[in-house]
């Protein structure tokens, strides 16, 4: 009995269509070996799986080799002549190998900016949203790493404002401190000449003068007798 005839269509489950595809890249990758070996010829195969992971085989590993063979063979052609008519009759490989890469970036560029999308197939969409989730997830990194060094610089800069704050403090309650001793010393300087001077005004109110130490030097009148006494008190006769 016949073996029917698979119809060729997308593997709708994940784990048979994963097991279809490695079974097949391996049969792939042998007959690739197998009529690069019967036929010596140069055979480069790549196959890039559906999470992004490269596979891939070439004669004599000479990949690179091959691939310029095939860019050579596609300039001589003439479709690179055709939209770079400037190079025909001097064609420089190396100047349309760059300028092309050039395009292929200046191309993805675009389409990383969400632009000229329409033409991409559904594999390459999906590829082009895992670039973008992975340029995302090193952009975040990148952020947080940036956020977390501010905030280290701010915690040491708030260290440092604290410590010249305690300083600064100190050295406040040292000059209050100071400037309160010194202002007592003054004050006690000037109070002292005053109370001087207010003692000088100070009348001496011993009316006898009996007791003085010094003799008077004022000259004699009315106002006092030889034995010291006031004259009101001389010239007063008792009544009666």
């Amino acid at each position: 009995m016949g073996r029917g005839k698979v119809q060729l269509r997308r593997i709708e489950n994940n784990v048979s269509r994963q097991v279809t595809f490695s079974k097949r890249r391996s049969g792939l990758l042998k007959k690739a070996h197998e009529i690069a070996v019967l036929c010596d010829v140069d055979v480069a195969l790549i196959v890039f799986s559906a999470k992004g992971k490269l596979h891939e085989y070439s004669t004599h590993n000479s990949m690179e080799r091959i691939l310029e063979r095939y860019e050579r063979c596609l300039l001589s052609e003439g479709d690179v002549i055709e939209e770079y008519p400037e190079l025909k009759g001097s064609l420089n490989y190396d100047h349309i190998k760059l300028r092309s890469r050039i395009e292929a970036l200046q191309k993805s560029q675009r389409n990383l900016m969400g632009e000229q999308v329409d033409s991409l197939t559904l594999r390459e969409v999906h590829q082009l949203e895992q670039q973008i989730d992975s340029a995302l997830r090193n952009i975040r990194a990148r952020k947080n790493h940036l956020l977390l060094n501010s905030i280290e610089e701010l915690r040491k800069k708030e260290s440092l404002l604290i410590e010249q704050n305690s300083i600064l403090e100190k050295e406040k309650a040292e000059l209050d401190a100071s400037q309160h001793k010194n202002g007592i010393s003054s004050s006690t300087e000037a109070v002292a000449p005053i109370c001087n001077a207010a003692a000088a005004f100070i009348p001496n109110l011993n009316i006898c003068g009996g007791d003085s130490e010094e003799p008077a030097t004022a000259p004699l009148d009315r106002t006092s007798s030889g034995d010291g006494l006031p004259w009101w008190i001389l010239h007063t006769s008792p009544k009666g």
